[in-house]
């Protein structure tokens, strides 16, 4: 499974950025996509995921603002992110699991949120 991110920039808090993350190869397995975020000095964490059934899971402090979305013919899978806050600050990775619990990577994307 090859992941392909692309989205992502500076803007000022109160803004909106999307991103989106493109899959291909053997994609069949996969159940679960999503991103994962990574501050300045902080472990990699969770921002959202989607599973297969459509159920979505967000990380506390971004819920209500982020919404996490998939385009099953396309095989992406969007995340708008809305009213940024600096502390959304971070390198965004797309994630996605499969069902024997392998897991790949895209490429990290910068959000950066200027107050």
């Amino acid at each position: 499974v090859q992941l392909q991110a692309s989205g992502g920039g500076l803007v000022l808090s109160g803004g909106s950025l999307r991103l989106s993350c493109a899959a291909s190869g053997k994609i069949s397995g996969v159940n679960v996509r999503g991103w994962y975020r990574q501050a300045p000095g902080k472990e990699r964490e969770l921002a959202a995921t989607i599973i297969n059934n459509g159920i979505t899971n967000y990380e506390d402090s971004v819920k209500g603002r982020f919404t996490i979305s998939r385009d099953i013919r396309k095989n992406t899978v969007t995340l708008q992110m809305n009213s940024l806050k600096p502390e959304d600050t971070a390198v965004y990775f797309c994630y996605a699991k499969t069902n024997y619990e392998r897991i790949y990577w895209g490429q990290g994307t910068l959000v950066t949120v200027s107050s």
